[in-house]
This record gives C-alpha cells, sequence and structure tokens, in this order.
C-alpha cells in the first residue's frame, strides 16, 4: 500500500471539506482506495489527510495533477493557507496489538 500523505494549514474546516468533497471523483479515477483525516486535537486550522493507493505511481499522479490545477489555483482551494508539505510513504511495517 502507498500513501501520499498531505499536510496543510487552512483557515476554515467547512470551507476546506466542501473543496475536498468536491474532489470525490478525480480521487476516485486516480486510483485513491481510502482517504483519512486528521487534525492536530490542539489546532483546528491544521489538516493531515492520507490518501491510500496500490501504487507509487498513482500517488505521484495524483500529487502532480493537485500541485498543478489545485493548489496553484486560489478558486480550486478555498480556505488552503500557505503550501501543503507532502510526502508518498510506503509501509514498511504494520501491527494491531
Amino acid at each position: 500500500m502507498t500513501t501520499l500523505r498531505i499536510e496543510h494549514a487552512i483557515t476554515d474546516y467547512a470551507t476546506w471539506r466542501e473543496a475536498f468533497d468536491r474532489g470525490a471523483p478525480f480521487r476516485e479515477s486516480a486510483g485513491v482506495k481510502q482517504y483519512t483525516i486528521r487534525q492536530p486535537v490542539d489546532d483546528a486550522a491544521y489538516v493531515l489527510i492520507d490518501l491510500e493507493f496500490d501504487t507509487v505511481e498513482q500517488a505521484g499522479q495524483l500529487l502532480a495533477l493537485l500541485k498543478e490545477n489545485v493548489w496553484s489555483i486560489p478558486a480550486n482551494s478555498p480556505a488552503l493557507v500557505g503550501h501543503p508539505k507532502t510526502a508518498i510513504l510506503q509501509t514498511v511495517d504494520q501491527a494491531s496489538l
């Protein structure tokens, strides 16, 4: 499993979430199998998103699309503050305790 981790500051979660939800068809067509959205317990103005893919290539393609067509256009990324921090991650170990 490959994860595209995205972290960024936001101005308003409800506005950000509306924009995120509008992207559902793009995530599905890009191969996203599932996603998780997290926020720090002490910072409602920050989100961490994990998008899960089958391959590194799928994650990289969606990341390129986000950089070019979403984050670079303010109308496509309302509530986004600054530049997202991203990483493509692969699971090397996992356990349930």
